[in-house]
């Protein structure tokens, strides 16, 4: 398959499968003219990508988590990942929960509102994780 089947068939931009070859996370197997050609089971790994990047994986991630055969996939590493969206579900449901409240909180004011408060310290501590993570990867 040259790159544009690749791309229609994947819904990708040939951009992306340039630069998921780029990182190692995809191989090409020669050129047709300028184009880079790509087995047929390309596809499947192309899947498995966005797979695992729908869920929060880096690319860094995935290119440790798949070896260059396909058939084998790194379990501790969805193990991790697993563990981290059973957390940010928690948040999140935490959240949601908080928000449902807030509207039909009979307070006369929302920041009379115990559980709004904690609401907002969550939202408060979460942010502060965000930025010191984005402190730490600069």
């Amino acid at each position: 398959m040259d790159i544009s089947d690749v791309s229609k068939a994947s819904g990708l931009p040939a951009s992306t499968l340039r630069f998921y070859e780029e990182k190692g996370l995809i191989q090409s197997i020669g050129r047709n003219g300028l184009k880079r050609t790509f087995k047929a089971n390309i596809i499947e790994r192309v899947a498995l990508i966005s797979l695992a990047r729908s869920v929060d994986f880096s690319l860094d991630e995935i290119g440790e988590m798949f070896t260059q055969d396909t058939t084998e996939i790194n379990k501790e590493l969805l193990l991790a990942q697993a563990d981290k969206l059973d957390n940010k579900i928690k948040e999140l449901t935490a959240m949601r929960n908080g928000l449902r409240h807030a509207a039909e909180c009979s307070a006369p004011n929302h920041f009379e509102c115990p559980k709004f408060l904690r609401l907002l310290k969550l939202a408060g501590k979460n942010r502060f994780r965000q930025s010191s993570k984005i402190k730490k990867a600069n």
